[in-house]
């Protein structure tokens, strides 16, 4: 196995100007630099590909599958469920067959295998949005056929933007805009849970109430394993075992409930499920998209327009924190490479007429933390944190040497036996696998099984993963530490160091930035949402830094989303107080 010290990516910004540079010119021509970025990711990332396999040979792999395919299919299927009713254009088969195609492309092919994607939330809403437009209008054209248009026209620009290097635009993206964006999508999480549950009310009463329940049930399970895995009790296998494999018990279990005694009466209402391999209505698999007329072929343009903002800001900065740096990676990234394929995920989900997939948040970073490997840290890392933890009683004042000495013994035996990440099992094998268990659940038996799935649990699944995104949001953190008694905030929290004004005034603006995005989301114009979305980062590169900040305060409020070794193949991370 390979050394776990990272080593220079070869796709980094010296290597671009020595592929784009000769000895007569020093300025490259634009010809020269075209699809510069796709090479040298490609260069970069090909003599890992047989690692990528081998390295699968890891036990992490398998509760990575599990704890994956849970997280991605069901909220998935759950988002769809909107889009189903509505436009009675897709089915349940259309959002596996989807999450099947880009756990295969990107696992196989990719560059960033660690990346999830499938169907998200902000995609089904950019589709029944146009559904909504498009049916109003005076000899509406064919649905599908127009969706496929959406889709050509959006995967050209993903080429285009991937030739061109538009991917260095990544290197201004902050954590400003990556917390900004994973707070909205919290939001739609917690907001789907209860959404999904309001629906239920339409049906049977005490289907519905059995629905809270059981969606509570889920959300209060999940936790408590989570909590577990936490605190010092029992074994440290039991207590992984329990993080590893705590959400798919609870969904498991939650599942069997609706169908013990009085639950099963009440009827509650499940997820809807139609034939093995069929697509809605019976239609044929392949979409006609270029029988369109004409006018409605421009029509689509702008709408492709829009789904290139969308996925060029959402699959990229999930790529960014599911390679943050809080993961020991050694293995180079490719993000124009990767931005390619993305244009060939989108060809064909309107060639075969399902919803696009791209980068999921929150899976792709929890794919990446469901891989890490624990271990002791490094004698260097124990002396830092001893020294960390027993200043403060040093300098407390108190005349007791004794305590002083207790509490100096315990926090040597609490750093010591402490895990920390020292290494990501970076490989393709759980995203090919949760892709393919999706390809699985097409069959007739395993279909019979997946509608037997209370809808109410997807309420709770929804609600976890939401809150559990929260809690380690950046603003939360922000917000915590504005309420937070003072006496007991750690002396070395770098926050201590920001005037709480500028703290708040830091978050406001984070805020109101949520609230137009979630607000423009639940109106009419939710076609336009991904353009605020990606205004964020203009807005922290421009007019952040006008505000009455100091250099040092920006720097801890701010700072890059990724590693320098991740950022090197974007050119580097552009981040400046």
């Amino acid at each position: 196995m390979e050394e776990q010290t990272r080593e220079p990516a070869p796709g980094s910004k010296t290597l671009l100007q020595d592929a784009t540079t000769t000895p007569r010119r020093q300025t490259p021509s634009f010809i020269r630099n075209l699809g510069a970025g796709i090479i040298l990711d490609f260069r970069a990332r090909t003599p890992w590909y047989l690692s990528d396999w081998t390295d699968a040979w890891n036990y992490r792999v398998i509760p990575a599958t599990a704890l994956i395919f849970f997280a991605n299919v069901l909220p998935g299927i759950a988002f769809s469920l909107d889009l189903i009713e509505t436009t009675q254009q897709y089915a349940v088969t259309e959002v596996l067959v989807s999450s099947f195609m880009a756990a295969f492309v990107f696992s196989v092919f990719g560059a960033q295998p660690l990346t999830i994607a499938g169907v998200t939330g902000p995609i089904t809403v950019f589709n029944k949005t146009i559904y909504d437009i498009i049916t109003k209008q005076p000899n509406a054209p064919n649905y599908l056929h127009f969706m496929g248009w959406v889709y050509f026209w959006a995967a050209i620009i993903h080429w285009f933007t991937a030739i061109l290097n538009w991917c260095d635009f990544l290197k201004y993206v902050t954590l400003f805009s990556c917390d900004t964006f994973g707070f909205y999508i919290s939001w739609v999480y917690l907001q789907y849970g209860v959404q999904v549950i309001t629906r239920q009310f339409s049906g049977e009463f005490d289907g519905a109430l059995v629905g809270i329940i059981l969606g509570l049930l889920m959300l209060v399970t999940s936790f408590l394993f989570q909590r577990l895995s936490e605190t010092t009790l029992f074994h440290r296998h039991i207590r992984r075992f329990f993080s590893d494999y705590g959400m798919p018990i609870s969904l498991i279990a939650a599942s069997g409930m609706a169908y013990w005694g009085r639950f099963n009466a009440s009827n509650p209402t499940t997820l809807p499920v139609g034939g093995a391999f069929q697509a809605a209505n019976g239609r044929a698999w392949i979409v006609k998209f270029w029988e369109l007329d004409g006018k409605w072929v421009g029509v689509a343009l702008p709408f492709g327009i829009i789904l290139w903002i969308l996925f060029f800001f959402d699959h990229n900065v999930s790529s960014l924190i599911a390679q943050g740096s809080q993961f020991p990676l050694r293995k180079p990234p490719g993000f124009h490479y990767d931005f390619f394929l993305l244009g060939i995920t989108t060809f064909i989900a309107g060639l075969i007429g399902v919803p696009a997939p791209n980068g999921l948040i929150p899976q792709a970073p929890i794919h990446t933390a469901s891989l890490v490997i624990m271990g002791k840290p490094s004698q260097k890392d124990l002396d830092e944190e001893e020294h960390r933890i027993t200043r403060p009683s040093l300098q407390s004042g108190n005349d007791s040497t004794g305590v002083i000495i207790q509490m100096e013994k315990q926090s040597d035996y609490s750093v010591s036996r402490r895990e920390v990440p020292i290494a990501v099992v970076e490989q393709r094998v759980s995203n090919l696998a949760q892709g393919s268990l999706c390809l699985v659940l097409l069959t007739g038996p395993f279909l019979h099984i997946l509608g037997l799935v209370p809808r109410g649990v997807l309420a709770g699944l929804f609600w976890f993963m939401g809150a559990d995104a929260l809690k380690g949001n950046g603003i939360t953190i922000k917000l915590l530490y504005l309420i937070r008694d003072k006496t007991l905030t750690s002396p070395d929290d770098p926050l201590r160091k920001v005037r709480k004004s500028r703290i708040s005034m830091f978050v406001a603006i984070q805020l109101v930035a949520f609230g137009a995005t979630f607000a423009v989301t639940q109106s009419v114009a939710a076609i336009g949402f991904p353009v605020i979305i990606l205004l964020l980062v203009p807005l922290r590169t421009y007019v952040i830094p006008q505000l009455p900040f100091t250099q040092e305060e920006l720097s801890i409020l701010d700072g890059p989303t990724a590693s320098p070794f991740t950022m090197e193949s974007v050119g580097g991370s552009q981040h400046t107080a």
